[in-house]
């Protein structure tokens, strides 16, 4: 008899222990969910064909910005320039397309120099070891101010947005293509991540680089390749923007700073708790889209907005940094 109830308290506890994992792994989704249906409740707007459209483009964008964010935030650094690099890609272009420049040069010389800051990035840290906050901070602020003075610390027009504009406003119905894009790139990532051993790779780095350089990887170059990677997807983003805007904007990057590491830390508290992961981003993304425009059909005011983005953060950053604290550090700011 006495086995009979231990076998049963056993089969309890795991039976409970299971529905906290998936509660634990996927509140994030449900979240998510809820939020949708309380805004749309409140404003059936919400749910409108071209609202819909809007939400996702947007996520789209910010989401292709923070792509290599995400993987530099799980291999234990952090990259806080990605935004300006977004910045200087944009201002880059659009000052390229008002010089007399095609598309094609300008979009190309765009994203080159992502790739070169990121380089930049890569090698102050991987190669000369000095600490990522320190340089990207730096970093960030040279590019900032590479940004402002193409534009002579205003604005550039762009007549025409080009192909690129074409693309940016072209719909399956409610769903953009720009966010179809997106989300293959986000697949392809989670496969690279969840199925190759390059993933594995990543996250290993948070914990031990020693560990990947006695597994045959060369850390230092690993790393290289995540913050020129990061570099690359910042930059893309910042031309996609000249093409939305049809403009270039030289503190375009100050607006996706908060929003950016909040869905990449937020991001982390799914699927993989403490862990950034691209599944989590694209849901974090989706909840901070669905939060900026909900809140403004209800009326809330931009503060009311931050304050909640703010919190959002502070959750992940705890959270993150408890895990932390079990197994070696998530973030390493210094």
């Amino acid at each position: 008899m006495t086995d009979v109830i231990s076998t049963h308290a056993v089969a309890e506890r795991r039976h409970s222990k299971a529905i906290n994992r998936i509660i634990g792994r996927y509140w994030l989704v449900a979240t998510l969910l809820v939020m949708i249906a309380v805004f749309a409740f409140l404003k059936p707007q919400l749910l409108d064909n071209s609202n819909i459209a809007t939400i996702l483009r947007s996520s789209a964008l910010m989401a292709i910005m923070i792509l290599g964010l995400t993987w530099v935030i799980a291999a234990g650094k952090i990259d806080v320039s990605f935004m300006q690099i977004a910045a200087l890609g944009n201002m880059t272009t659009a000052w390229l397309l008002a010089s007399g420049s095609g598309w094609a040069l300008a979009a190309t010389c765009g994203v080159a120099v992502g790739a070169v800051a990121g380089l930049l990035n890569g090698t102050l840290i991987a190669i000369l070891g000095i600490p990522p906050l320190i340089v990207t901070i730096a970093t960030g602020g040279i590019c900032a101010s590479i940004a402002a003075a193409l534009g002579k610390g205003t604005s550039i027009r762009i007549a025409d947005a080009g192909l690129l504009g074409d693309l940016l406003f072209t719909n399956w119905g409610p769903v953009p293509v720009i966010a179809v894009i997106a989300a293959l790139f986000y697949l392809i990532s989670w496969y690279a991540q969840e199925k190759l051993t390059f993933g594995h790779y990543i996250f290993a780095l948070a914990q031990n680089e020693k560990a990947v350089n006695e597994a045959g990887i060369a850390a230092r170059s690993l790393l290289l390749f995540l913050f020129v990677f990061s570099g690359i997807c910042s930059a893309i983003a910042g031309v996609l923007l000249a093409a939305s805007l049809s403009s270039g904007q030289p503190m375009i990057g100050s607006s996706y700073f908060i929003d950016g590491l909040t869905a990449v830390l937020l991001g982390g508290l799914m699927l993989r708790i403490g862990k950034p992961n691209v599944l989590g981003t694209t849901t974090a993304v989706l909840l901070l889209s669905v939060l900026v425009s909900g809140s403004a059909m209800v009326g809330w005011a931009d503060y009311q907005r931050q304050i909640v983005k703010g919190v959002l953060l502070l959750v992940g950053v705890a959270v993150a940094m408890q895990f932390g604290h079990r197994s070696s550090s998530p973030i390493q700011g210094a």
